[in-house]
């Protein structure tokens, strides 16, 4: 089957799933602070945080697609959080440019089923996938997305990164199974100016779950973020108690 033939199976698929399930409702993510920590392949320890403030997103595994393998590696750095610590457990998808993956449908199988576990992660509120699917890839990620949302129970919220132009002139995630996409206000290249230029005249993203949260780095200048967002702090540092809280200070300038 063609890519281009692909896409449309899937959003078909995706069409079907909603009108069977409802409307994704984003409401299941309310139980999680405003302000999020990113964790990435590092140790880390979080045990001063406050759980009433602070949520914790951490990298559980990565995904490998290439040719027709699919390979993970779990999380070898440990990670201490506080007692009570909301978490979303996310897991990284990397595709192969010298063997582009094969999309097939036995690999979309496997990954959904290196995908699954993530919920079963003990204290996890959430699952989130970050994956910046190419054109080409995106059918084969939709797809995946439905096949996991109704292999997990009803109640786990699976939340999505979004590179920015997906939210705003690009929106083929509209209509996902998702909770949430978290639109990455960093590493922005040349998109960079025109989604400040947006944030900044205050225009919300045109799809609507793109709306209700953002991901910014400690290394960039903050961009304005859209009211009543759930934030999401990357560090390209291990964390410290300093950090985290000049990271709640500039954060909270824009609440």
């Amino acid at each position: 089957m063609g890519r281009t033939a692909l896409l449309s199976v899937a959003l078909i698929a995706v069409a079907a799933l909603l009108a069977s399930a409802g409307a994704p409702r984003t409401d299941r993510l309310a139980p999680l602070p405003r302000i999020v920590l990113w964790v990435w392949e590092r140790p880390e320890n979080l045990t001063f945080i406050d759980p009433a403030e602070l949520g914790v997103a951490y990298l559980d595994r990565t995904v490998h697609l290439e040719g027709d393998s699919t390979r993970v590696r779990l999380r070898r750095q440990p990670l201490s959080v506080a007692p009570g610590t909301r978490t979303l457990a996310v897991a990284r998808i990397e595709t192969s440019p010298s063997q582009p993956p094969s999309l097939s449908f036995r690999q979309r199988e496997e990954l959904v089923g290196e995908l699954v576990p993530l919920a079963t992660r003990a204290g996890v509120s959430a699952i989130q996938i970050d994956f910046d699917a190419t054109r080409s890839e995106r059918g084969f990620y939709a797809l995946v997305l439905a096949d996991l949302r109704s292999s997990l129970p009803p109640s786990m919220p699976i939340s999505i990164t979004a590179l920015a132009s997906w939210c705003i002139g690009d929106p083929w995630i509209a209509g996902l199974p998702i909770q949430e996409a978290v639109p990455m206000l960093f590493r922005m290249g040349p998109d960079d100016d025109l989604v400040r230029r947006r944030l900044s005249g205050r225009s919300p993203f045109s799809v609507p779950v793109c709306r209700h949260s953002a991901g910014i780095s400690t290394d960039e200048p903050l961009p304005p973020l859209p009211s009543g967002s759930r934030v999401y702090i990357f560090s390209p540092l291990p964390w410290s108690q300093a950090s985290v809280q000049v990271a709640i200070r500039k954060v909270k300038s824009w609440f």
